[in-house]
């Protein structure tokens, strides 16, 4: 088959041609039948990509393939909309800075049901539909954890049938593409626009304008005064749709990415007096706001754009809202009740101060009005109880960028800390604590509060989590606002992360109990009356099967040989210090000692993936700590049952790849700073077994999957706060433990890296004079649970019926039943059934 053409490096992102649609049939239902299908692809291969079959490369394939699917959901999209225009239905707006959607080729082929008809259809053309697939790059608009649950949530919100658009940022460059040199972490560009999209649709006729700097004027009135705001630089969102296609339901919902362009393309005179650089340098400012997904903020230009990127998609965002509002009602004041807003996490929390400016500023609404309508429109998910993540921003970068934003936040903030000192007259330190501008030298904004005050709902995303917002983070506003606070456990999408990953797995179960539990997972209740020798034989080939995948993959990506027979163990997820992988990595070093002493240890696989920020030096230390281990075991013929894999460049794709196959899950993080965690979710649901702590949502997972079929150990979110007030050093845990002291004495004078003997003191010395993150505290404690899981794996049928209790009782982690939850809790939106197209 003939390569893709690629286009030179450097080369502008191309356009699109305008895809022809598929030849009309005579009669539409008759579109999904294998001979409308042909002739879709055959179509769209010559007259979208001017190629003709046997000269296509895979790539036009690809593109014809995609736009075939396109074609068909935009037929249910438009259904959709007219219906919920025609019920003048609520709508969720669902606002996040990431969206990690992943590929969309497979999941929309299942959503429609026609996967085995474009199977059948491209083998008679001699096309591997495989192939295909492998052709789609994977937008990396997103971190991890955020982007994956708001993609989850997509899905779900349209698998249900909820009237819902997300907005967020087309990124031309995602999350950076991880490449490991020499051990560590570099990062390169993602191009993943390189080719185009052909899943979005760019609606150039609903731009709008964002504006940033300049002054404000208060201009008096009749009434009292109105304020004009004359930016410095206006910059012009182009919105892109992409498709959300729901699990077989005719029901499809838009993802809105906003693009920046500048709102003065070229300057004439500048370039005919031979100033080129200069002709194009507001153009270049403008549109730097959508290239790069979370700029490195170590540095005053990083943290300046960031906040340019959280404001112009909320602002481009929230006028799309109000737009759409006032074409079908000719007034804002059922704003509340027409519209739900959800803010994910504190990156659009600016959003509050925007809908009060358009209120109160251009649409004339009095200040009091506008608030109420705010306050009953937002709802806020908090997803951290890191101190560091709760966003806060400088009153004097935030006056320069947004100088009407800052006057808005201070009218909040002054009424709200009279309301905080009315209800608490005698404790102005509460009401200090609370303000929503501190008085810090220098002041800053803290984008957390803004989001609790200026919303009706608030919630975190586990069990755990949520208690502790309102016992600690957050106590003092849960006091004031009790009936604000909530729990919304995260969940994910069984549709991608067991029906489209591990299909084998899925067409074993729906052989058992029939395949309800794909819009129903609690239906895998169901198969716990199956579990017999027959099933657990199954699974275990299955499991087999991907684990024999995996490691070819492994192999073909750093060069490493393991055996399927032994236990993979996965820990797949951002590199931060409190999700621990340093304690992983120093279990790891405990076993190789332990194998070439000649000890009994079992054969192990120790899979990693993880993207450490740019800007976090430790994190990326660990990284190389990492490899610097790994590159020594792998290469010891002592240790030969031991082996360890980073698997460069994690994204959803390769997710999707080591899960299948993975043995054992690792959710190890310091008790009380996971929020929620996901990916314990999606191991468990193909028959991982956890070993991690009492942490997230590890611990309703524990309920639901039964303390026998969880490994748990180390201290719990109590125990940590009271050793953190001892402020913990890690020297005693490790002058009390040999095995400890040791491996930390190896790492430490550099056994791993001779070349550089003192490049890892620092890491060592750290966590012995300030455990922070208890990874010295808790060694002890996780290697002896670890022995446990080594000696239940052993027992093949015993830990076979613990890994399929886990996928059987795992039901309640779905995304469909968190957003159900979203819906009538928060949203007060009701589900709609989407009748075909006609």
């Amino acid at each position: 088959m003939p390569k893709a053409n690629v286009p030179e490096p450097g080369l502008p992102e191309p356009d699109l041609p305008e895809p022809v649609p598929s030849k009309p049939v005579e009669d539409d239902r008759t579109s999904m039948h294998p001979s409308a299908l042909k002739r879709a692809f055959v179509d769209h291969l010559k007259f979208s990509r001017r190629q003709q079959l046997g000269n296509a490369t895979p790539l036009d394939e690809y593109f014809a393939l995609a736009l075939c699917i396109r074609d068909r959901l935009v037929d249910r999209w438009t259904a959709t909309e007219n219906h919920y225009r025609a019920k003048q239905a609520k709508r969720i707006c669902y606002l996040s800075a990431e969206f990690l959607t992943g590929r969309a080729l497979v999941s929309n082929l299942q959503a429609l049901d026609i996967e085995s008809h474009f199977r059948a259809v491209l083998g008679r053309l001699n096309i591997e539909l495989d192939q295909l697939i492998e052709q789609e790059p994977e937008p990396g608009l997103g971190n991890g954890g955020l982007g994956r649950l708001a993609a989850c949530f997509m899905e779900s919100m349209a698998t249900i049938g909820l009237p819902a658009t997300g907005y967020g940022i087309r990124y031309e460059f995602g999350i950076f593409e991880q490449v490991i040199r020499r051990g560590q972490q570099i990062e390169r560009s993602d191009e993943w626009l390189r080719f185009g999209n052909p899943w979005e649709m760019v609606r150039p006729e609903h731009t709008v304008e964002v504006r940033f700097g300049g002054s404000t004027q208060h201009v008096p009135t009749a009434d009292g005064f109105r304020v004009h705001w004359t930016p410095q630089l206006s910059v012009i969102g182009v919105p892109h749709d992409i498709p959300i296609a729901g699990y077989r339901n005719n029901c499809v919902n838009p993802l809105r990415l906003w693009r920046a362009r500048s709102g003065s393309e070229f300057d004439f005179q500048l370039f005919n007096a031979g100033d080129y650089v200069s002709a194009v340098e507001r153009k270049n400012a403008s549109e730097v706001i959508s290239k790069v997904l979370y700029p490195n903020d170590n540095f005053d230009a990083g943290r300046e754009l960031r906040l340019q990127q959280e404001y112009f998609f909320v602002a481009c965002s929230i006028q799309d809202i109000l737009r759409q509002h006032l074409a079908h009602y000719a007034t804002l004041d059922n704003l509340s009740d027409k519209v739900a807003i959800q803010l994910n996490d504190t990156h659009p929390a600016v959003a509050i101060a925007e809908l009060m400016r358009l209120l109160v500023d251009e649409h004339e609404m009095a200040w009091t009005r506008a608030w109420d309508q705010t306050v009953a429109t937002f709802g806020f998910t908090n997803h951290t109880l890191l101190p560091e993540a709760l966003e806060r921003w400088s009153v004097a970068l935030f006056a320069r960028l947004l100088p009407r934003h800052v006057e808005v936040i201070r009218e909040i903030d002054r009424r709200f800390v009279r309301e905080v000192m009315t209800a608490y007259p005698h404790d102005r330190a509460r009401a200090d604590r609370m303000a929503i501008i501190d008085h810090a030298k220098p002041p800053q904004i803290h984008m957390a509060r803004l989001a609790v005050v200026g919303s009706h709902a608030v919630n975190g995303v586990a069990r755990l989590h949520s208690e502790l917002l309102r016992t600690r983070v957050m106590r003092d506003f849960h006091e004031l606002y009790p009936g604000r606070f909530s729990n919304k456990t995260n969940g994910v999408t069984p549709r991608r992360w067991l029906l489209a990953c591990n299909p084998q797995l899925a067409d074993a179960i729906s052989r058992r109990i029939g395949d309800g539990w794909i819009r129903d997972l609690g239906q895998l209740a169901a198969l716990e009356a199956h579990i017999d020798d027959d099933l657990l034989a199954e699974f275990a080939r299955i499991k087999h099967h991907h684990k024999r995948a995996l490691g070819k993959l492994i192999y073909q990506l750093i060069d490493v040989r393991v055996d399927a027979h032994a236990i993979f163990d996965v820990q797949i997820k951002r590199l931060h210090e409190y999700k621990r992988q340093l304690l992983n990595l120093l279990h790891i070093v405990a076993l190789y000692l332990r194998a070439k002493r000649g000890d009994e240890v079992a054969p192990r696989v120790f899979i990693f993936g993880a993207k450490a920020a740019p800007g976090y030096r430790r994190a990326k230390l660990i990284i190389r700590l990492l490899h610097a281990v790994a590159d020594v075991i792998n290469h010891d013929p002592r240790a030969a049952q031991i082996r360890v894999a980073f698997l460069p460049n994690y994204r959803v794709t390769l997710a999707e790849r080591i899960i299948p196959a993975a043995d054992v899950s690792e959710q190890i993080s310091t008790a009380g700073k996971e929020a929620s965690g996901t990916g314990n979710m999606k191991l468990s649901m193909n028959g991982a077994l956890t070993i991690g702590t009492y942490d997230g949502a590890n611990i309703e997972i524990r309920e639901a999957v039964g303390a026998e079929n969880f490994f748990l150990f180390g201290m719990n979110v109590d125990e940590v706060a009271q050793r953190r007030q001892q402020q913990p050093a890690g020297r005693d845990d490790y002058e009390n433990d040999d095995e400890l002291r040791e491996v930390v004495d190896l790492i430490r004078d550099g056994f791993f890296n001779p070349d550089q003997p003192d490049l890892f003191r620092g890491l060592m010395a750290s966590i012995l004079e300030h455990d922070e993150y208890m990874v010295l505290g808790d060694f002890a404690a996780y290697a002896a649970c670890q022995q446990r899981l080594a000696d239940t794996y052993v027992d093949k049928p015993r830990w076979g019926r613990m890994a399929a209790s886990n996928i059987a009782r795992i039901g309640h982690f779905s995304s469909d039943r968190t957003i159900r939850e979203y819906a009538s809790e928060i949203w007060d939106v009701a589900p709609l059934s989407i009748p075909a197209p006609a």
